[in-house]
């Protein structure tokens, strides 16, 4: 596997006073197409689903967590270091804000995992999870530990292929997202992010056995995905949640 390679940030997502610092690293990007009315009504209030041809897409992002920090604290070295695997939709706001919403965020660390409930209300799990690399294949497992159902898993191997010089539209409508929208204080928040460029690969879905997706409350997954991509990693900055204006008009 290839470091990551210093690139230019989004110069829109510019964050001087980080909320939080961390390392995202061996991501997988496994995304399948699905209809945006099918998906609507599990975002939060003052947001749409983003679209790309008139499609959207849920994604499963399986990856490492490393060294989480507050303001400008060194990361945790063990309660900050990770893997976490998330089911995520797409979403923008009146302001054109364009960003993630989380279903489920499986974590193998419970202390981040409570903390991650209470203080920012997102849809943390305590899981038993592993992430290994041989070769060029990567493989993460995760099994719900609480609050459940318990019988939510995954698996999923990946093989990377060739570095992405230019992505397509899709792979950066899919990847180049600057914050994500969930409730926060009492209505609908933005949390931003600011981090590099994705170095991007290309890869090939080994194996992907899981129920995360559906027991997220989505539909499960039609077919093969559209899109399975790896990336090394990123340094990632966030920021302080922001409310967005309202539900934008079609």
């Amino acid at each position: 596997m290839q470091k990551p390679t210093s690139v230019t940030p989004d110069p829109s997502a510019a964050i001087p006073v980080p909320l939080l610092t961390q390392q995202w690293l061996d991501l997988s990007f496994i995304h399948w197409a699905v209809d945006p009315d099918a998906v609507a009504g599990h975002l939060p209030h003052g947001t749409v689903p983003d679209t790309h041809d008139g499609v959207t897409y849920v994604g499963l992002v399986a990856f490492r967590m490393h060294r989480v920090g507050w303001l400008r604290l060194p990361g945790v070295p063990y309660l900050g270091t990770f893997p976490e695997t998330n089911v995520r939709l797409y979403s923008v706001d009146a302001d054109g804000r364009r960003g993630v919403v989380f279903r489920s965020m499986d974590a193998s660390r419970l202390i981040p995992v409570l903390m991650g409930r209470a203080g920012f209300r997102l849809p943390y799990l305590w899981s038993r999870m592993t992430v290994r690399t041989a070769g060029d294949t990567v493989t993460y497992t995760s099994s719900r530990r609480w609050p459940g159902p318990r019988d939510a898993y995954s698996r999923i191997t990946v093989r990377t292929g060739e570095r992405i010089e230019e992505p397509t539209e899709l792979e950066h409508f899919l990847t180049a997202r600057w914050g994500m929208h969930n409730a926060f204080l009492g209505g609908t928040g933005y949390l931003p992010n600011h981090h590099p460029r994705w170095p991007l690969y290309r890869a090939e879905l080994v194996r992907c056995d899981e129920n995360l997706i559906t027991t997220s409350g989505l539909p499960a997954p039609s077919g093969a995905p559209v899109s399975v991509l790896y990336s090394p990693g990123v340094p990632v900055r966030l920021g302080r949640p922001a409310r967005p204006a309202g539900i934008p008009t079609p």
